[in-house]
Formats: structure tokens, sequence, C-alpha cells
């Protein structure tokens, strides 16, 4: 079945029609519906939910259902850190780069994120 979109920001709904939905839960932040969709490959449900914050760490998919170690956490702290570098600096390789201690939140950051990277120069 082909892809479709999200619809609501705020909110995940899944389920059979006529019937209640099997999943009915607050995704852990607001999502990016025009970039989010759902479709069934080989007969399983995937759903891609794209942050409407970008830089933003989310504990879990959906409120409630888990939480990040400190260490993981840092680990994805890392890894956004390199992804703006890398958007920001288009022209450099970070490929190879990595922290050594904690990474700072790629959200607030000298400024925070900014739309346009390329604006800021």
């Amino acid at each position: 079945m082909a892809g479709r979109d999200l619809k609501r920001p705020r909110h995940l709904r899944v389920g059979i029609k006529g019937n209640p939905p099997f999943l009915n839960e607050e995704p852990f932040s607001l999502v990016e519906t025009d970039s989010s969709f759902w479709m069934i490959e080989d007969g399983e449900l995937h759903i891609q939910m794209q942050k409407a914050h970008k830089g933003e760490t989310w504990a879990a998919a959906l409120k409630g259902h888990g939480q990040l170690d400190m260490f993981s956490e840092q680990e994805i702290n890392k890894k956004l850190m390199l992804e703006r570098f890398q958007e920001e600096h288009p022209g450099f390789d970070f490929s190879g780069a990595s922290f050594s201690g904690q990474a700072p939140s790629a959200r607030t950051f000298m400024g925070g994120i900014h739309a346009d990277p390329q604006a800021l120069k």
C-alpha cells in the first residue's frame, strides 16, 4: 500500500476503520506532518515521523513509552551536533569527527539551529 501523510502533529492514532484504534498515543513532541508518512510494506506497517523541532532529542517516539539512558542521550546529542555542523559547513568533512566529553544541545548551542544555515554566511 502506498504511503500516506500523517494528519495530526500532536497525536497518532492507528487502527482498522470501523474498529477501535490499537494505537492511540501522543508523540514525544510536535511532529512535522508534511514530512511524515505511513506505509505498509511486506505486510508490516511503517510509520515515519519527522520532528518539527530540528535538533530536539526525544526520549522515545511516543510519550510514556520508554526513556533514554544518559549514555544513549549523549550519543544522540553528539550525532545531532555533527549533523548540524555538517549542514552549517557543507564544505568540511565531519565523518571522522568526535566529541571528547559531553556534547552540548544541538538545538541551543551557539544561538541554536537556524532554518537556513546558508543565511549565516
